[in-house]
């Protein structure tokens, strides 16, 4: 399990270059922030269930926020 989450951290990684790149630097942070978790709990050699515990809680985290997000501030079709 130390490896998926030395994975998720290598593709959080891909997506905040590409969005530093696109000049989306907010979702840039917010990826590097996902990167330096997954590569920080990564490296920690938990036991399976504990990872299974922090993906749950990173899921529950991210739904909530995404829900909040869509719901509360996101303007439906205002484009730049």
């Amino acid at each position: 399990m130390d490896r998926v989450f030395r994975g998720l951290g290598f593709w959080t990684g891909i997506f905040a270059v590409l969005f530093l790149v696109g000049d989306m630097t907010q979702m840039a942070f917010l990826f590097l922030a996902q990167t330096i978790f997954f590569f920080g709990v990564g490296f920690l050699k938990l036991s399976e269930r504990m990872y299974i515990y922090l993906f749950a809680t990173y899921c529950t985290v991210f739904f909530v926020g995404f829900t909040f997000y869509t719901n509360f501030i996101m303007v439906p079709g205002f484009g730049h």
